[in-house]
Order: structure tokens, then C-alpha cells, then sequence
């Protein structure tokens, strides 16, 4: 009788980045030319040394090791610079908080974002997607990120507070949340404190982002106490502080620190994915062409899609996922080691700070072919094997998954469908594709294209011929 072979681990290859700035360590770098340097870390290994200030931190390069990290939360906890920073924004929220007190938040609001209860908001995010186009006109520009940040904006205020946000103070959340997070990185990759305490115009539009989003949720939740009932976020979250349901009580502070949370992760993040997918689509004309088809056949005459229509947006899906692959807006995350460990054969001192990218993981050719174009066929039934589904990470892994994914991806491919039916979308002439901004999320931050009539699918292999497919 053969005895069983155990399974070989994986070599792994383990290095240290050169150029090294004094006193700034790489921070420099991932804040001025961000992908560039992510891109050159793969050549010194799968698990490579970098400099964060004076403190030292760990890139990890490799699908596979960084799903070691994320699979292992009693080991790699949510920490780092980033979380220290983000936690003073969200206090203990979701996002932010340590492994012990996770599962008992995330249980709370989970029902409001399972994937059966996601199709739910279909008519939510319809009609803010035809609401935001509605006065696109054929001919004129349309500022794609500020709009897109509008509707999300309003997406995700009506599920937390339903309609508690007039139009004023959504423009205002919009525009707070844009500073924060641009704020929030450059603290992260630069951490010395001293040099955000000077008065400079830039902190003092962090600061005062800061307090204005603070102060918006708390009126927000004085309105509503003083007011019936209501079934969303915030309803749920003011009945487990009257310790409804069986569990203890949270605090007025948990409350506020919930929102705070998903108000942030909700609203920038599927919006640049938006902009981002339309940017993409007007350079890739075929692309285009084969989502147009599908809408128009899905959705004849343009009609706002139905939650019946989800299963049959397919192409529409593999737009979203392609474009999170090709230009994920979550970009960058880090972990903390909670003891000394092992990774990669490196021992790490305990409160070591592991860093993971999904853009540096989505563009690794290993994984996919080709990486730098954009091919949403990639992900069509039966296309993408295991190999490159485990390596798509927009959402992060484990038991720390983003809690919304699924909410986002139905918010999305609704979205795509409901604006993309109705409107088309082109670079304005002279249009170049800048190096992105850095930020905690990464994406177009101020994309403007020209509003063209949609044509129906047998015009648009003739619109799009004059186009030059930029694979």
C-alpha cells in the first residue's frame, strides 16, 4: 500500500526595496509615483521589506501568500497604518476593529447586506442612477467622478439613514469624504504626526472634512430619535441599543462609529469604480459595443432594469469585475502581526506591519495574461478558472471580506446598465490618461467626458469604428 506524498510548500523568494528616502522611507514613493513603485517590487521577491517613515513593514507580492495573511486573522489582525489612521475617523467601527470584537458587529449588520437581501435595493439604485443622468445633455461635458460620487452619495445614505440627507448636505458629504480620504493616505504612507499638526491649507481641510462628517451623523441620528421608526441601517442600529433583540446593548458611540464607517467605505470606493468603467469603455470600443448589445436586449427601449434582470446582465457583471481587476479602488491594505511569526521563511516581529495590493496582485501576468488590457470576456461563465478567481481580490478574503461586496457589485452592475442604457460616454478630444492621485482609494478623481447620444445596438459598430482601441 503507497503512503500519501505530503504536499511541498511553496518556495518562497524574499528581498528588501532599494532607495530607500532618509527619514520619509518609501512612503515617498508610493505617495508620488504609486504603481511604478508597487510594480517593482515583484523583482525582489514574493515577500519584500520596505520602509514606512522609520518604521519597517512588509509588502507581500504573491496571490497565493497574501491569502496565507488574510486567511489567518488570529495571526495577521486588521492594524498598520492605515487602520491607525482610518480607526480615528471610525473609531471602532467594522472596518477598523480587532479580531475579538468583529464577529458580534458583523453580525448586526449583516442582514442589511446579504446577497439576498442586495437585489432589494434594485429600485434605490435605479433611480438615483436615472436621476443623476437625467440632465446629461448630448453634446455637453459631464463631470463623471463628481456625478458618480453624487450617486453613490445618495445610494448609500438612503440605506443607512433612508431620506435624512437633503440634497445640500449630500453635496457636502460628498465633498468632505473626497478630503478625507486623500488626507488619510498621505498619513498613512508618511507617518510622523508632527508635520500634520502645521496649519497648512490641506490640514485644514482634512480637519475640518473631518467635523463636518462627524457632525452631519450625529444630527442624523437626533433627527431620527426624536422621530418614528425606520427600516434601515440606522433603524437596526438604534434598536440594539435599546438592547432589542437579546444581545447586550451598543453604545451611542458604536452607533455613531457604524455609520461613520459604512458612509465611508460606501460612497468613494463604487464610484471611481464607476468612472473608472466608463473611462475604460470608451477606449475599448468592442467592449463597449458587446455591453450595449446586451443592454438592448435585456432592457429594450432603455426601461430601468428590475431586480428580474440581475441574472441576465452578464456582460454587464464582467464590465464591473474587470474593471475592479484592471483599476481596483482599493489599492493598498495592510495587516498586523499580532505575535512573532513566520512568513514566507522571514520571522516578523509581533506588531509587524504586512502590506497587500490588489492592483499589484490583479496585474501580475502569472495570473493574468496579459494583464494591462482591458478584456471583460475574461470573466464570462466558464472563462476565468480557480487560479484567477482566488487571485481577484478587490473585496479583500476571510472572515474580513468586505461585508458589502456583493451590495456593491448589484449597486454597480445596475448602475452601469441604467446610465450606459440611456447615455454614451466619450473622452473629450485631447483626452490622456493621467497618473493617478493617490488616496486611500485610487481611481479618476476628476474625469469629464462629452454626453453623446445612445444608439441602439445595430448603430454602434459604426459610432465606435472611429475609435482606436487602446488594448
Amino acid at each position: 500500500m503507497s503512503r500519501a506524498v505530503p504536499e511541498q510548500k511553496p518556495t518562497w523568494r524574499t528581498g528588501t526595496a532599494p532607495g530607500i528616502f532618509p527619514l520619509l522611507g518609501h512612503g515617498i514613493a508610493l505617495y508620488r509615483r504609486p504603481l511604478a513603485f508597487l510594480n517593482s517590487l515583484p523583482a525582489h521577491g514574493d515577500l519584500v521589506e520596505i520602509r514606512l517613515g522609520p518604521q519597517r513593514a512588509w509588502m507581500v507580492c504573491h496571490p497565493e501568500l497574501t491569502h496565507e495573511v488574510l486567511m489567518d486573522p488570529h495571526t495577521f489582525d486588521k492594524g498598520g497604518p492605515l487602520y491607525d489612521r482610518l480607526g480615528k475617523l471610525m473609531g471602532d467601527g467594522l472596518v477598523t476593529c480587532r479580531r475579538p470584537t468583529h464577529r458580534a458587529k458583523r453580525r448586526l449588520l449583516q442582514p442589511a447586506f446579504r446577497p439576498s437581501h442586495a437585489a432589494a435595493y434594485t429600485d434605490l439604485v435605479t433611480e438615483e442612477a436615472e436621476s443623476v443622468c437625467h440632465g446629461w445633455r448630448t453634446g455637453r461635458t459631464v463631470p463623471v467622478t463628481e456625478a458618480m460620487m453624487t450617486l453613490t452619495t445618495r445610494v448609500i445614505s438612503r440605506v443607512l439613514l433612508s431620506d435624512s440627507l437633503d440634497d445640500t448636505t449630500t453635496a457636502e458629504v460628498r465633498d468632505c469624504l473626497t478630503d478625507v480620504v486623500r488626507g488619510l493616505f498621505v498619513r498613512t504612507v508618511v507617518p510622523i504626526d508632527a508635520l500634520f499638526r502645521l496649519p497648512t491649507p490641506a490640514n485644514r481641510r482634512y480637519r475640518h472634512a473631518l467635523t463636518r462628517l462627524h457632525a452631519i451623523i450625529d444630527t442624523a441620528i437626533a433627527e431620527r430619535r426624536r422621530g418614528p421608526d425606520r427600516d434601515d441601517v440606522l433603524g437596526t442600529l438604534l434598536a440594539a441599543a435599546r438592547g432589542e433583540g437579546g444581545a447586550p446593548p451598543i453604545t451611542d458611540q458604536e452607533v455613531h462609529d457604524h455609520l461613520i464607517t459604512l458612509l465611508l467605505t460606501g460612497v468613494e470606493a463604487p464610484a471611481l469604480c464607476l468612472a473608472d468603467a466608463f473611462s475604460l469603455l470608451a477606449r475599448h470600443p468592442e467592449a463597449e459595443r458587446r455591453l450595449h448589445a446586451e443592454l438592448d436586449a435585456v432592457l429594450p427601449g432603455g426601461r430601468r432594469p428590475g431586480r428580474d434582470d440581475l441574472p441576465h446582465l452578464v456582460r454587464t457583471r464582467c464590465v464591473v469585475a474587470e474593471t475592479l481587476r484592471h483599476s481596483s479602488p482599493g489599492w493598498l491594505f495592510t495587516r498586523v502581526a499580532t505575535r512573532e511569526t513566520e512568513l514566507a521563511g522571514c520571522r516578523l516581529p509581533a506588531g509587524a506591519t504586512v502590506l497587500y495590493s490588489p492592483y499589484l496582485l490583479h496585474h501580475d501576468p502569472a495570473s493574468f495574461p496579459d494583464p494591462e488590457r482591458f478584456d471583460p470576456d475574461r470573466w464570462l461563465p466558464g472563462r476565468a478558472g480557480a487560479a484567477q478567481r482566488r487571485a481577484l481580490m478587490p473585496f479583500s478574503a476571510g472572515n474580513r471580506k468586505c461585508l458589502g461586496d456583493e451590495f456593491a457589485m448589484v449597486e454597480a452592475t445596475l448602475a452601469l446598465a441604467t446610465i450606459a442604457g440611456r447615455r454614451r460616454l466619450r473622452h473629450v478630444p485631447g483626452y490622456v490618461e493621467q497618473p493617478p492621485r493617490p488616496a486611500i482609494t485610487l481611481g479618476p478623481r476628476a474625469l469629464v467626458m462629452a454626453c453623446e447620444a445612445r444608439s441602439r445596438a445595430s448603430d454602434s459598430r459604426t459610432a465606435g469604428d472611429h475609435v482606436v482601441d487602446n488594448a
